[in-house]
């Protein structure tokens, strides 16, 4: 799969443009700033259909969204329902840098793409959500799983054990030769977590 990385804000969110050509779709996973540099990347695929899907509602993985709307037709915004009142809620911010999203836009909880899955993992956020494209042996984990780390649980909405039981469940029964693609961080593979990652031992 041949996807590109954009590293936004100043908190470091990977942004993913991944292409499935067979769906004449792009779709865009948690555009969080620098909304004109996505577009332009966005662009150069080519592809007919833009698609926006977010692993969780923390601004700084959605605060692109309303000027990136502005830049490119977006068909559809996927968020799990578990994160639509932080998604809307004006203390959903990191000011001054980041104010909260305003007039946030319709989402849907419905994939309707063959080509990956969604997990639901709750823990970082309630509706916290990974996407796995299981014929690239590929997983986009947002902000579940980081390289020898895990996401935090200290923000309103977090909890430990759950996000913990997420990964231990549902990530870690994926193939050991999973690529993980995090919301923060370079990539990993499933296999070196279960091996390396003191979280999970």
């Amino acid at each position: 799969m041949d996807f590109e990385t954009v590293v936004v804000g100043f908190l470091g969110v990977n942004c993913y443009l991944v292409p499935v050509p067979s769906e004449d779709a792009l779709y865009i996973i948690d555009p969080g700033a620098s909304a004109a540099e996505i577009a332009r990347r966005a662009k150069s695929f080519g592809l007919g259909k833009h698609k926006i899907l977010l692993t969780h509602a923390h601004i700084d993985h959605i605060g692109g969204i309303n000027d990136l709307e502005a830049e490119l037709p977006i068909d559809s915004i996927f968020l799990h329902p578990g994160d639509r009142p932080l998604f809307e809620s004006p203390a959903n911010a990191l000011p001054p840098t980041m104010p909260p999203l305003a007039n946030p836009p319709e989402t849907s909880a419905e994939n309707a793409s063959d080509a990956f899955e969604t997990i639901h993992t709750p823990g970082h956020t309630p509706g916290g959500t990974c996407f796995h494209f299981p014929t690239e042996k590929i997983l986009f984990s947002g902000d579940t799983l980081l390289q020898r780390s895990i996401g935090r649980t200290d923000l309103p909405g977090g909890d430990t054990d759950a996000l913990l039981a997420s990964i231990k469940n549902k990530l870690l029964a994926l193939p050991d030769d999973t690529r993980v693609f995090p919301g923060h961080g370079p990539p990993t593979t499933i296999g070196d977590e279960k091996r390396m990652n003191p979280f999970l031992a």
